[in-house]
């Protein structure tokens, strides 16, 4: 398997997480009942993170659940867990091996809080220290970078939500293997723009609301397998400062689904076109799309709530032909390994 065919296999992984999870996380959905919490801590490092960044405004936005991202060093390095009270502890992680993570659910197990894992390993240290085991379902991964269990972690996290609000159910989920399938289809036009930023060696990468998730995934995908540095921000903080670094053909990514957040992303594409920044758009809307220097369109029907397990497909395209017209290796980027171990 390569990195190519781990990101073409993500409509059926969506699909066989669905089928496979539903009874699961109605299990969960009735096991959360009886018990009490306030708020999400969620422990997660790396891709896995910014699956939990994805939580932080999907729990908070359709369940009223405030998510904070848990500081695994004080668990471990400073030996100076936080008080969780009535916390609901989720770790989120591929492999379930970080014992970082582990440590952290342990504690939250250690002072009665529930705990749920999130993960590909279901037999892993991690989902030994949980109460409540969620599988991604996601298969063997085999390329360093990851793509098929991030979307499959996403897919969780919005599957969760599902069990925190009883009124909405998994099946609103079935659209988005279609959806992951159109934007497949239009790959050429993503080796296309891969082509015309072969030169990328430094860019910011923007995202705001749901897809604040897919600006740090879409970095980290760039970095990795191009080893570009790529700075995630969201527009807000962008306009905080770092918008000074723009100037003409500075490389600019974004992701800008139709929503509540889109006129902010498209003054700010407008703010930056007038300094002759060079723009790649991820969009649904054709104003974007127009905007930038080079847009990739997004299905127009689809909710903003689901656009990061979308977008985000035709972000890991955009790496893995990056890398590729780089002559680089995308299965096996230097200095990484697929499981990484931190305290």
């Amino acid at each position: 398997m390569t990195m190519r065919s781990e990101i073409a296999e993500q409509p059926e992984v969506v699909q066989r997480a669905l089928a496979t999870n539903a009874d699961v996380v109605a299990g969960i959905r009735e096991e959360l009942r009886n018990r009490s919490y306030d708020y999400a801590l969620i422990a997660a490092r790396g891709t896995s993170d910014n699956a939990a960044r994805y939580a932080k405004y999907l729990w908070g936005a359709h369940n009223r659940i405030p998510v904070a991202l848990a500081a695994p060093s004080l668990f471990t390095n400073y030996r100076r867990p936080p008080q969780l009270g009535r916390s609901l502890v989720v770790g989120i992680s591929q492999s379930g091996q970080s014992p970082d993570l582990v440590t952290v659910l342990a504690e939250g197990r250690r002072q009665g809080r529930p705990t749920l894992a999130i993960t590909n390993a279901p037999d892993s240290p991690l989902a030994a220290q949980a109460d409540l085991v969620l599988d991604i379902c996601a298969g063997a991964e085999h390329a360093v970078a990851a793509t098929k269990t991030y979307t499959a972690q996403l897919l969780a996290v919005a599957m969760i939500s599902t069990a925190f609000d009883r009124g909405t159910d998994t099946a609103d989920l079935a659209p988005v293997a279609g959806y992951m399938e159109e934007v497949l289809a239009g790959e050429p036009l993503v080796e296309a723009a891969a082509a015309e930023f072969a030169d990328l060696r430094a860019c910011a990468v923007l995202g705001r609301g749901y897809n604040h998730s897919t600006a740090f995934e879409w970095a980290l995908k760039v970095q990795e397998v191009t080893y570009a540095l790529a700075h995630p921000y969201s527009t807000a903080d962008f306009r905080h400062g770092p918008i000074a670094v723009v100037e003409r053909d500075f490389p600019i990514l974004a992701v800008a689904p139709d929503g509540p957040l889109f006129r902010d992303m498209l003054d700010l594409l407008a703010e930056v076109g007038a300094r002759r920044a060079r723009t790649l758009v991820i969009s649904n809307v054709p104003a974007a799309l127009e905007a930038a220097t080079f847009g990739l369109p997004l299905p127009e029907t689809m909710p903003e709530w689901i656009s990061p397990m979308v977008a985000i497909v035709a972000a890991q395209l955009f790496a893995y032909h990056l890398a590729t017209v780089k002559g680089l290796d995308t299965n096996q980027p230097r200095g990484l390994s697929k499981v990484t171990k931190t305290i």
